[in-house]
């Protein structure tokens, strides 16, 4: 399953924050197919086929294909000064 560092999932908590009515919200991750990759956005609860993860408070919502595509990876993210956030993907050890 997903798993998300320490920064990734305080990035997802501040992403989410942000939102008004998403106090208990995520990320969702969709798989949108080879060509397109990954699409991410703010959602206020899973769908009902998602998996859930959670770590230290913040929720990452996975569609059926990207929970099978990211199974053995390592969500991570890196935080700019300016506050912009670029998530990464890396394989678990």
């Amino acid at each position: 399953m997903l798993t998300l560092t320490t920064t990734a999932a305080e990035a997802v908590k501040t992403i989410v924050s942000q939102v008004p009515l998403t106090v208990d919200g995520g990320v969702r991750i969709r798989d949108t197919g080879p060509e397109r990759g990954f699409e991410l956005s703010v959602a206020e609860t899973p769908e009902p086929d998602d998996t859930v993860v959670e770590t230290d408070g913040a929720r990452v919502f996975l569609d059926t294909s990207a929970a099978a595509a990211l199974d053995d990876r390592v969500l991570d993210a890196e935080l700019s000064g300016d506050g912009s956030v670029r998530f990464a993907l890396a394989t678990q050890a």
